[in-house]
């Protein structure tokens, strides 16, 4: 038996990315950072107010970035990049010149896409390494959040160990610009 055509493959969705605004997009990352699926977000019992400060606090600091991935204009996820130097991992590693550090979130929805929070990581990461000063990227999720450490190995991350911080016990692994276009095939 012949497999049904159906036609050509879609195409990745094209993401844009703009600074959070934590004032004008609170509400909005509210909902996402306390739904029960982003309980790996440490932000569920969040007041809505809780997230504008949070947000506020990283606007402000040098060190810590936070941006709305965007499809088609509409906001469709989170990212920050962070100097683990001097944020998240400060004391746990070694850090190498050229590190940096990212979270991202895909909001739970309804309606999920197949392949989509792939392609928002594959965003993500190729966003990062288009700042020629970024060598490695380097990642501290829960050691429970299974799911992330697939999409992680995906997309070139090598786990090394775990590290004890205070609200978790984090998978620390790395992925380097080399190791990201092998996983991907760029």
């Amino acid at each position: 038996m012949t497999p049904a055509h159906t036609g050509p493959a879609a195409a990745p969705p094209a993401f844009a990315f703009r600074p959070v605004d934590p004032l004008s997009d609170a509400e909005l990352l509210h909902s996402w950072v306390t739904h029960p699926k982003a309980a790996f977000w440490m932000m569920g019992d969040a007041r809505l107010e809780d997230v504008e400060r949070a947000y506020m606090e990283i606007a402000a600091d040098d060190h810590h970035h936070a941006l709305l991935g965007l499809r088609d204009g509409t906001p469709a996820f989170l990212m920050e990049r962070y100097d683990p130097a001097r944020r998240e991992l400060v004391g746990l590693y070694e850090p190498q010149p050229g590190d940096t550090g990212m979270h991202f979130l895909v909001p739970a929805t309804g309606t999920p896409v197949h392949g989509f929070t792939r392609a928002v990581i594959t965003a993500v990461m190729a966003h990062l390494f288009e700042d020629p000063a970024t060598h490695r990227v380097v990642v501290e999720p829960d050691v429970r959040n299974t799911a992330v450490h697939a999409l992680n190995a995906a997309v070139g991350f090598v786990p090394e160990r775990e590290v004890h911080k205070p609200e978790k016990t984090a998978l620390l692994s790395f992925c380097t610009r080399e190791q990201f276009e092998k996983a991907v095939s760029i």
